[in-house]
């Protein structure tokens, strides 16, 4: 059903709209507080991996002229916000007990102004009420002093995030406020997206491109915030259309998750995000957002188990790649 109209939005709210989805067979979710707490949350990350059985994500980019028809809203900002923040919510709760993170796209709420921040914040709240979901706010902030401070605080303290996507473009200083106290951070080092090779394959007088220099600037700033697994609180972001420097990349950072964008619907595929692990399987988590999220035809009103299915084979081919599941 629509959406009505705007008169819709005061009415409306959260927990209103969650009855109007049903989580899937099987979905593990309850209502204990999702707090990051005192652990690394490399630590904490790398266990909910293992306890999922394969290092699998699923991002959260929506779109609401994407919906399945049932959510697919009328026009306005306030409208969408409501249809994008149930349709997440569905996906959260069908995906529960069998990835072991979400990636939540700031950027597909914060277009629809106010209602979409809310709906923003409503999302966030309801993936801290699944047990073994670690939460990922992908807002690629890039700052630094007071503004990098409030960022951090934003992700940490407001949404209360476990992770976000940070910038390194002005160094430590950029990076170091979102790391510590149970949070982590991925940077931005190697991106899946064709036009980025224009700055990140640059090579500086010393040899180094400026993906590797950035990589020697993560591993450097990570350094600090270890956890007793031997990986850092500061990850990376390394794109799964890269695979060459993706191997490269690794060396330079061994120490550090690689959050693996591009795979699925953007081209990348097993043998491609393989280079980002570790040989011993570990240092990866690999995330697929639309091939997962929008699996399913438009007039599906079973939606949520179209949803389910692709993230239990996302959850299968990796797993399988890397020996974790049969």
């Amino acid at each position: 059903m629509n959406v009505p109209n705007n008169n819709s939005v005061n009415a409306v709210g959260a927990s209103a709209n969650a009855a109007r989805h049903t989580p899937a067979a099987g979905a593990s979710a309850n209502t204990a507080p999702h707090t990051p707490g005192a652990l690394n949350a490399a630590d904490r990350l790398l266990a909910r991996i293992e306890a999922a059985g394969a290092p699998v994500c699923v991002g959260l980019d929506p779109v609401a002229e994407k919906l399945p028809a049932i959510l697919r809203p009328a026009p306005g900002h306030a409208t969408a916000a409501i249809a994008i923040g149930e349709f997440s919510r569905g996906v959260i709760d069908a995906v529960a007990g069998i990835v072991p993170a979400v990636k939540i796209q700031a950027a597909c709420f914060e277009r629809h102004g106010p209602a979409g921040v809310a709906a923003l914040a409503s999302v966030l709240e309801h993936a801290r009420t699944v047990d073994g979901l670690e939460v990922i706010l992908d807002f690629k902030r890039g700052d630094i002093g007071i503004s990098a401070e409030h960022y951090a605080a934003s992700a940490r303290d407001a949404y209360r995030s476990d992770w976000t996507t940070v910038s390194a473009y002005l160094g430590a200083d950029s990076l170091t406020p979102f790391v510590g106290n149970g949070h982590g951070a991925f940077a931005l080092v190697r991106t899946s997206n064709p036009s980025g090779d224009a700055v990140q394959s640059l090579r500086l007088a010393d040899g180094r491109t400026v993906a590797e220099a950035v990589a020697d600037l993560v591993a450097s700033v990570g350094a600090a915030s270890l956890g007793t697994a031997g990986f850092s609180a500061l990850g990376a972001v390394v794109g799964a259309t890269k695979p060459t420097d993706a191997a490269a990349l690794r060396v330079r950072m061994p120490q550090q998750i690689f959050l693996v964008p591009g795979f699925g619907a953007q081209g990348g595929g097993v043998d491609d995000v393989l280079p980002c692990f570790r040989a011993d399987g570990r240092g990866a988590l690999v995330t697929a957002s639309r091939s997962v999220i929008y699996a399913f035809e438009p007039a599906d009103r079973a939606w949520h188990e179209s949803v389910r299915r692709a993230a239990e084979d996302l959850r299968t081919q990796i797993g399988a790649a890397l020996g974790t599941r049969a």
